[in-house]
């Protein structure tokens, strides 16, 4: 019987295939009290079991070091260093050692014990991205428990299907049945084992948008869906599965119509691919001769990789907090920092590389003593240069970083969620600071043109203050949808009122774009609405010729660039922005 499982879409395409059903793998764990002299044995148990994962984690980031990036992408190295992270805090190995020594506790409930502590500690966690990492903690802990248990890794891999059905004609009869993995969810050590391909797809029963298996989803560019429920428990083994990376669902034992329909859609997507493919190397260019500068978000130096693969113009927007994240309030040094951003700059070949400074706060706390403070509204707290401006120290280290890593290319600095003239002028001062450290040091360092992100109301509407301060503007579209119609877009109850188009919200985008235009001030929109092909030809009506995005998104956006005539796309912007309804013109458009 054919049935849907709804999720979370994180990496598009169609995939169709068997399904290859992995168990939660949850180890199950005996609780009974020890006598008093055993204790240290207990604590050895854990701690030779605690090695022996650290020592798989090196061998497999051993194993990462010597293939390229198709075979193993970034993203599973960094999420190891993470493992690796979560296994030395200190706050699991005293919890556990507490149970322990304290209420003699075996090892093996000591340790679920502090799993749970730990677990609640992460959901109580506003920022998404860190409440995730909360099945990181799991799957750590996880196998631990299996080396105590000598039980064997839940993952296996699996041979290539050769089961076919009169519905394998939809596929190329020539090769073997393409595998779909359907699992509770997935580690990065899991993910490694299946870095040849061998599925075409994936879907989780947990999962967000950021957690680990979405971002390794993305960087293999397979269709994925996560967050999908039951979907481990309710497909079976060896079950006909298509996973709709675009739609974020997960059909299982889909009907021949169901199957035909989705085996075109699938050869359509690839086939599309293969054109935009093409536009690679094309110049970005409007029918009536304007340059559109096609430029790419990023997050680690090693996304430059993915970056030049899609013809990105440069860098547009690095997302510098990522080298803070994960890291139990260990904030990187200078060395480190320069380190990243010079592999950045150097990976984009000569192209501009844009260094967003850190974008952390009371919703991405990085240390205990943060995370201990109570923030009833931390979207509206002590985030992003509030926080940076808080911790002066660490903010000189990143400005010398940055300043130092411009020395080998063009570098942009852009500062996010600034509103106040006096907030401009400390950070403005505190570079001026960087820079004289730099030269008592007798470090050289390179110039840079020094941005700010316009994301909140206050911004907007004080332009002429900021550019007579800044180079160039950068509209983060996404906050400034956010603060402008004062809903939080992670809570559901209000998730629905996130509206790009709502008349304030594009007013305040093409006043921004038109007053550095009038000026002669570089701008560029870098959230959501940048990669989005609905908003691509309003915004070059608006008159942006600047915009950055994930790299996926860049070849799209371009060949609609190519389409559209920037001049006679402005009296329909100015329509469109003026309207009560601006939807149903842009739409009708």
């Amino acid at each position: 019987m054919t049935f849907s499982i709804h999720g979370i879409a994180v990496a598009r395409g169609i995939a169709i295939g068997r399904a290859v059903i992995l168990a939660s793998g949850r180890v199950d764990v005996a609780h009974y009290f020890i006598e008093s002299d055993q204790t240290d044995s207990e604590i050895a148990r854990v701690r030779a079991g605690r090695n022996a994962v650290v020592d798989e984690i090196h061998r497999l980031q051993q194993t990462i070091a010597s293939m390229g990036p198709k075979e193993a992408p970034h993203e599973l190295s960094a999420l190891l260093d993470v493992h690796l992270m979560l296994l030395q805090d200190e706050e699991l190995i005293q919890g556990v050692k507490h149970w322990i020594t304290d209420r003699l506790y075996n090892a093996e409930w000591a340790l679920t014990t502090q799993l749970d502590v730990l677990s609640r500690q992460f959901d109580d966690m506003e920022d998404e991205y860190l409440r995730e990492r909360k099945a990181d903690l799991e799957q750590v802990a996880e196998r631990i428990l299996r080396y105590m248990k000598g039980a064997p890794s839940p993952v296996t891999h699996p041979p290539p299907s050769k089961r076919k059905t009169p519905q394998d004609l939809l596929l190329d009869d020539s090769v073997d049945v393409p595998l779909v993995l359907v699992a509770h969810d997935l580690s990065p050590a899991d993910m490694l084992q299946f870095k040849q391909s061998v599925f075409a797809g994936f879907a989780t029963d947990v999962g967000g948008k950021t957690s680990h298996t979405a971002i390794v989803a993305r960087s293999l560019d397979i269709p994925a869906v996560v967050g999908a429920r039951s979907a481990s428990q309710l497909a079976r083994q060896d079950d006909w599965v298509i996973i709709d990376g675009d739609a974020g669902v997960m059909i299982v034992d889909p009907s021949p119509i169901i199957l035909a329909e989705y085996g075109f859609k699938q050869r359509q997507g690839e086939l599309e691919r293969g054109r935009l493919a093409r536009l690679r190397h094309t110049p970005a260019l409007t029918l009536d001769g304007q340059k559109i500068e096609l430029l790419a978000n990023i997050e680690l130096p090693e996304d430059a990789i993915s970056a030049l693969k899609a013809g990105a113009a440069g860098v547009g927007l690095f997302r510098s907090e990522f080298l803070f994240m994960g890291r139990n309030g260990n904030t990187p040094d200078e060395e480190e920092q320069y380190d990243a951003y010079r592999r950045a700059i150097e990976g984009m070949e000569g192209l501009p590389v844009t260094i967003r400074t850190v974008d952390v706060g009371a919703d991405k706390p990085l240390d205990d003593s943060h995370r201990d403070e109570a923030h009833a509204n931390p979207a509206l707290g002590l985030r992003a240069i509030r926080w940076s401006l808080s911790e002066p120290e660490m903010f000189r280290t990143q400005l010398r970083a940055i300043l130092r890593a411009a020395a080998h290319g063009k570098v942009n600095l852009l500062v996010p969620m600034l509103a106040h003239a006096g907030e401009i002028r400390q950070t403005l001062s505190l570079i001026d600071f960087a820079r004289a450290e730099l030269d008592n040091r007798g470090t050289p360092y390179g110039p840079v043109q020094i941005g700010a992100m316009i994301e909140v109301p206050a911004a907007a509407l004080s332009l002429r203050t900021f550019l007579r301060y800044f180079d160039f503007l950068s509209i983060g579209t996404n906050d400034l949808i956010q603060y402008t119609l004062a809903i939080d877009r992670d809570d559901e109850s209000v998730a629905h009122l996130y509206d790009p188009c709502h008349p304030a919200v594009l007013k305040l985008v093409a006043d921004t774009i038109a007053e550095c235009n009038r000026q002669g001030k570089g701008v560029s929109v870098c959230g959501e609405m940048a990669g989005d092909v609905q908003f691509t030809r309003l915004l070059l009506g608006l008159g942006l010729r600047s915009f950055s995005m994930h790299p996926a998104q860049i070849l799209t956006v371009k060949q609609e660039v190519l389409r559209a005539d920037a001049s006679r796309l402005q009296a329909w912007a100015r329509e469109v922005i003026e309207a009560e309804d601006p939807a149903a013109l842009l739409n009708a458009g």
